[in-house]
């Protein structure tokens, strides 16, 4: 009888396992680097200030446009392993403690606290700005206006319900420019302190996160009372409150008003995201990526074809146009005004040249803004 011979298994040695209290180790010696840097550029922020001189306002050392730039190069930079969106928002809050440290800047915002109007404040600015919360779109406009606020920012767009007609419209009399804009991924959480859906009478929210829960709430909260609030936060107010009344909102709110997240991420479309615009006082210098956005009107409406003779320029010179709005003028009936977004800025040479044949050809011309285009 013949033996098989065995094999001799091979044992395979897996890495040994880096030790515990040495990546510690690293993790600390790192983590003064870090923190030495952080100083370090907090000290040429103040040496900035110095240069600038004495007396200049929170919106003097604030710009925009060269945040934009850094924030670009840092996405430009990154390998990993975090994601891009967490990159951005550390190196904004190191650049928003660093310029809090002359005046923080103030900015209003479609309040109450909760909001999401909210959330695109601290995504925008970092968290060492003085957010101030205000009752109506209206309010953050004449804020602003009058210096209470050095900047504002109101909803513009959803990508589910389209645009807010009152943020629009209040660019038909306010001086005010667009400093920039925030693009946020919008998350709705049905609320509340009940035990169960089938406790819900009522639902409490802004009419746009109503609209864009719309499907999700027919479903699955057939017949229950639908009670449109002033904001999301004012929702979420009455559901901390009142008996049986629930509210779409978001993390914010449910963190203010000590509420709890009965069904997550209820939104009808996964990628429902809001535009902001960040309102100020003054025009931009270029940032190398910007938007310009404009308010038109046409010579005569009642010309055939005068929508698309005004608007020749911009193929004229292959100058992109991102979006159009039409509202009523508010100066006499069937009149209307053309809100447009263009892509550069209104110094470049070939936007520059459009916006004059622009100018010559319409009744209404007002460059309402350059300025840098959502990093993230």
């Amino acid at each position: 009888m013949v033996k098989k011979r065995q094999k001799s298994a091979t044992r395979k040695t897996s890495p040994k396992a880096p030790a515990l209290g040495g990546l510690r180790k690293q993790i600390d010696a790192v983590d003064k680097q870090i923190q030495a840097l952080i100083a370090e550029r907090a000290c040429l922020a103040q040496q900035v200030a110095v240069a600038k001189g004495e007396g200049v306002p929170a919106t003097g050392y604030y710009r925009p446009e060269r945040e934009a730039e850094v924030l670009r190069g840092v996405v430009a930079r990154n390998q990993g392993p975090l994601t891009d969106e967490e990159m951005v928002r550390l190196f904004r809050e190191i650049m928003s403690a660093c310029l809090a440290q002359e005046q923080p800047l103030k900015v209003g915002y479609l309040g109450p606290e909760g909001t999401f109007s909210q959330s695109a404040v601290y995504k925008h600015f970092g968290h060492s700005v003085r957010a101030l919360p205000l009752g109506m779109i209206d309010e953050v406009f004449h804020e602003v206006e009058s210096g209470a606020a050095d900047f504002g920012v109101v909803p513009i767009e959803n990508s589910t319900e389209g645009t807010i007609n009152h943020t629009l419209d209040m660019f038909l009399t306010s001086p005010l420019k667009i400093c920039g804009e925030v693009e946020m991924r919008i998350r709705q959480h049905l609320l509340g302190n009940v035990t169960g859906l089938d406790k819900v009478v009522r639902v409490s929210a802004h009419p746009q996160s109503l609209a864009q829960c719309r499907a999700w709430l027919r479903e699955y909260l057939p017949g229950v009372e639908l009670l449109p609030a002033s904001s999301n936060a004012e929702g979420a107010r009455r559901a901390r409150d009142e008996a049986g009344t629930a509210a779409i909102a978001g993390d914010a709110a449910a963190e203010v008003y000590g509420l709890q997240k009965l069904v997550t991420d209820i939104e009808d479309r996964p990628d429902n995201t809001t535009r902001f615009l960040v309102i100020g006082r003054e025009l931009l210098a270029g940032s190398g990526c910007d938007k310009t956005s404009l308010l038109l009107s046409t010579q005569d409406t009642d010309d055939a074809g005068a929508l698309q003779k005004l608007l020749a320029p911009l193929a004229e010179h292959q100058v992109n146009m991102s979006r159009i709005e039409s509202r009523p003028s508010h100066r006499r009936k069937w009149h209307y005004v053309f809100f447009i977004d263009i892509d550069g800025h209104a110094e470049e040479k070939k936007v520059a040249l459009a916006l004059a044949g622009l100018q010559k050809r319409a009744q209404l011309f007002r460059v309402l803004g350059s300025y840098p285009k959502a990093v993230i």
